[in-house]
């Protein structure tokens, strides 16, 4: 069986929709996990939490747990969401996750709030097979009352395979239109650069920018969604070797997450919805040269 080493804080999520208030678990870790699992990986989880969190969801989905207590309490986030917008609070921060070398296929990196040094992060690009960095937790930062925002950080991505960002991250990282963000990513060497925008999910590969729109007719919530987006497209890389095919599945699965109208970890697709997304996704991709 394939296996992914995930590098991620799980968290404890109050969700804020239309006046309505949910709390559970949530966290990259929580959703890349659980999504790898549906797709028949085995996955590793490098992580961290308190006495405050409850792991048996993930105990139950046979994820491994690698060292996650934490005398700390779980990083706790408040997000307020409107459409597609959201809008972020950091109430608690777990303690950094600590590096162990792990014999994995593929390793996703996707930090939440700074959970991984530069130095972890180091050691991880050093021993992977297949990188794939979703870059949010490291360009996060807060104000003094606790908002999230990003703020431009010097990130050394040698030996990331793939990547994610949205617009703002990638001002965050780069400088300049969609096409030349996606550009200068590539520049530092990553093969597979993915831009979503909203509804628009978009792929440079070598010169070429395939893009999809995803057909939402209704958005509820949206946490976590970019989250099983990474997850589906790397575990559909390492067992397919084909990055169109990779890039549909992860839009099939996020447009299946979201077309479920679940909140939080519940949303999480089903591998037959995935596939038949995946299938109807891969005949209306869009392509460009730059």
């Amino acid at each position: 069986m394939k296996k992914l080493a995930i590098y991620s804080h799980c968290a404890l999520d109050t969700i804020s929709i239309a006046g309505n208030s949910y709390e559970q678990i949530g966290g990259a870790a929580s959703y890349c996990g659980l999504m790898a699992r549906e797709l028949k990986f085995d996955v590793d989880l490098f992580t961290k939490y308190g006495a405050d969190f409850a792991k048996q969801y993930l105990v139950e989905k046979k994820i491994n747990l690698i060292n996650p207590d934490s005398a700390k309490n779980t990083t706790k986030f408040s997000i307020s969401i409107t459409g597609s917008d959201r809008t972020l609070k950091i109430a608690n921060e777990c303690e950094p996750i600590e590096y162990s070398d792990v014999n994995a296929d593929a390793h996703i990196v996707s930090p939440i709030f700074h959970e991984i040094s530069q130095d972890v992060f180091k050691k991880i690009k050093q021993n992977s097979n297949f990188l794939f960095v979703d870059p949010q937790g490291f360009l996060r930062q807060k104000d003094s009352e606790n908002n999230v925002f990003l703020q431009k950080t010097n990130l050394d991505l040698a030996n990331v395979d793939a990547i994610k960002i949205n617009p703002e991250e990638g001002q965050n990282i780069v400088d300049g239109s969609h096409d030349e963000m996606m550009l200068a990513l590539q520049k530092k060497g990553i093969e597979h650069v993915i831009l979503t925008n909203k509804t628009d999910v978009s792929i440079l590969i070598k010169n070429r920018v395939y893009s999809l729109k995803l057909p939402n007719k209704h958005v509820h919530d949206t946490t976590g969604i970019g989250d099983i987006f990474c997850s589906t497209f790397t575990c559909t890389m390492i067992k397919e070797k084909d990055f169109l095919w990779a890039f549909c599945f992860a839009a099939g699965s996020a447009q299946a997450a979201l077309e479920s109208n679940n909140v939080g970890l519940q949303k999480i697709p089903k591998k037959g919805d995935v596939e038949n997304n995946a299938s109807y996704f891969y005949n209306l991709v869009d392509f460009r040269d730059l």
